[in-house]
């Protein structure tokens, strides 16, 4: 295995080429490290089967290589034709299932590296692209996934494919590589020239970049979980400006307190037009500063705590035209979706369909994929994906919807008007059998675990309360962990880490409450604030707004909140003398 950095396999890789093609036409069963690193930036992760690891290990085989390829969808928007594109794909090419991310894009898995490139060429055919869906770049841009016919919700829409357009890396290495290009001689100076990329330069960027654009009331991108947030100014329905936060993050290792979660901190506001720009200036302070010789701590969240929120500010300002102005007053609520039938504003209605942990496959309680083909082929609607990894059918004709409902009723699909609030606002993160990350399961067991949350929030009378929880299978936090209300995060086989306090908006960050638990405890562990909670909250009080009054977790966001447990924390400032304040 090659014992090159990143930036190392990077700078030697050639515009990102490094030896994927001669990989692909060999007959070895998987890529070495430098190309598996590389292959990111083209939309894929090389996996294995992890259920499978000992029993393959004990006959003396090889590990059971696929690849995970994902599909940059700019806002979570594409056609009933791209969709159907992908369904044919799971059957084709993958494991008959579809994944909707956390970030509104699509992953097909099971991929066998045989079919790698006809998977990768089917989705760049269907007009979409897997081509910065991973890697050190700016990865598929977030936009408010309600399809509401107003300005501010189209403004938002047209912004994150502006965006997306202005971040696409410049080398021809995707389009050589999947596409049959033109081959290039390298050798060229003009070549390298015509290759240039003026915003990532020869390294890329140290780490992932991540930009969400929300619109309020609604935080259904949980905006202050991103590098980049937007958040639309338009009062009177015209879209003035956005106000902008920087330097959210959440990935963490267990117990390195150097490491920890980050909510975005205010950088100003700025007039639409000059919203790109803004962008691209965050982004090249971050590629010019960002720590480059420790990956755990390369991501911008960590140059904006470093540096300080006022250096940066100065330094993005330097490098743009238009004016970093004061926030605007903007107000943002919670981070669930429209589930159910919306009007959308223009003659026709959408309907949030709910995805439970967003794997659209078909079981015998359960068939997504039949209906949701069906539908597509009927209806032709446009669909939306979600942060919270549900689907949208939208431009439904008013005449449509009852026939709608009856294919989702005969297919099994829950009617979100029969669940709980939090059980409609709940994910996990993919983790076991494929992420190679994982410490835990996390998809799999979910639904489980929210079985037995639901008995107790319905006995209790909370069935409508916005309560949000999430798991995790490992420290990175690909589900959002860190700002729920209550998360769990895999810490070993069936053992988890139980972080308690964040916020049903996104706008506070949890502490560690108990290092472990067992994965069979987690409901009876969760009683007792339930029950705190039902017994003890003022009228109307949201579950949030319950802990921030009568609980903290500690000191204000620091290292030791993630890593120490609360009852660990608060003896230590008893023997200082100190008394915990309330969180930030």
């Amino acid at each position: 295995m090659s014992t090159k950095s990143v930036e190392e396999i990077k700078k030697e890789s050639r515009h990102l080429r490094g030896q994927i093609v001669e990989t692909l036409k060999s007959d070895v069963s998987h890529f070495e490290e430098a190309e598996y690193q590389l292959l990111k930036y083209h939309g894929t992760y090389q996996q294995d089967d992890r259920d499978l690891r000992n029993e393959r290990k004990k006959a003396g085989l090889d590990k059971a290589w696929s690849f995970m390829v994902r599909s940059k969808i700019p806002g979570g928007e594409l056609s009933a034709d791209q969709y159907l594109m992908h369904d044919k794909m799971a059957d084709d090419l993958a494991n008959h299932t579809l994944r909707i991310t956390t970030r509104q894009g699509f992953q097909v898995h099971g991929i066998l590296k045989g079919s790698l490139k006809e998977c990768i060429a089917r989705i760049c055919n269907s007009g979409l692209t897997t081509w910065g869906a991973c890697g050190d770049v700016v990865r598929n841009t977030m936009s408010a996934s309600s399809p509401l016919h107003d300005a501010a919700h189209l403004d938002a829409l047209k912004l994150a494919q502006e965006i997306n357009d202005a971040t696409l890396p410049k080398s021809r290495a995707f389009s050589e590589i999947w596409l049959d290009g033109q081959k290039l001689d390298l050798n060229s100076s003009a070549t390298a020239n015509q290759e240039a990329d003026s915003l990532y330069g020869e390294l890329y960027l140290p780490r992932k970049f991540k930009i969400a654009i929300a619109v309020p009331p609604r935080n259904d991108v949980d905006v202050f979980s991103n590098d980049i947030g937007f958040i639309c100014h338009a009062p009177h329905g015209v879209v003035e400006g956005y106000n902008i936060y920087v330097g959210g993050g959440f990935g963490m290792s267990h117990g390195q307190l150097q490491t920890r979660p980050f909510l975005s901190q205010p950088l100003g506001y700025v007039t639409r037009a000059h919203c790109v720009e803004a962008a691209l200036a965050i982004i090249t302070t971050q590629r010019d500063f960002g720590n480059r010789a420790e990956r755990k701590l390369a991501r911008l969240k960590y140059l904006v705590q470093s540096r300080g929120i006022e250096w940066f500010r100065t330094e993005v300002q330097s490098r743009m035209k238009g004016q970093v102005e004061p926030l605007k007053d903007i107000k943002l609520d919670g981070v669930s979706d429209m589930l159910g039938w919306h009007e959308q504003g223009d003659g026709k209605w959408f309907c949030g369909v709910f995805v439970s942990e967003g794997r659209i496959k078909d079981t015998d309680q359960v068939q997504y994929r039949q209906a949701l083909r069906k539908i597509a082929e009927t209806f032709q609607p446009r669909i939306r994906l979600t942060a919270n990894c549900n689907l949208i059918l939208c431009d439904i004709q008013p005449r449509d919807r009852a026939a709608i409902d009856q294919i989702l009723r005969q297919h099994g699909i829950a009617d979100p008007a029969g669940l709980t609030e939090a059980r409609r606002m709940a994910h996990a993160c993919v983790a076991l059998p494929t992420c190679g990350l994982s410490l835990a399961e996390s998809e799999r067991v979910f639904p489980q675990v929210m079985n037995g949350i639901d008995a107790i929030l319905r006995e209790l009378n909370l069935a409508e309360e916005p309560i949000l929880f999430r798991m995790s299978g490992c420290p990175n936090g690909c589900s959002r962990p860190y700002n729920a209300d209550i998360s769990f995060v895999g810490r070993g086989p069936n053992k988890y880490a139980f972080f308690i306090g964040g916020s049903h908006r996104g706008d506070r960050l949890v502490g560690l409450e108990e290092k472990t638990v067992l994965l069979d405890e987690i409901p009876a562990k969760v009683r007792p604030y339930l029950e705190t909670y039902a017994r003890e909250r003022k009228p109307s009080e949201r579950f949030s707004d319950f802990w921030a009054r009568t609980r903290t977790n500690g000191e204000a966001p620091s290292p030791e909140q993630f890593h120490i447990e609360l009852e660990e924390r608060a003896k230590r400032l008893a023997e200082a003398g100190e008394k915990p304040t309330a969180q930030a």
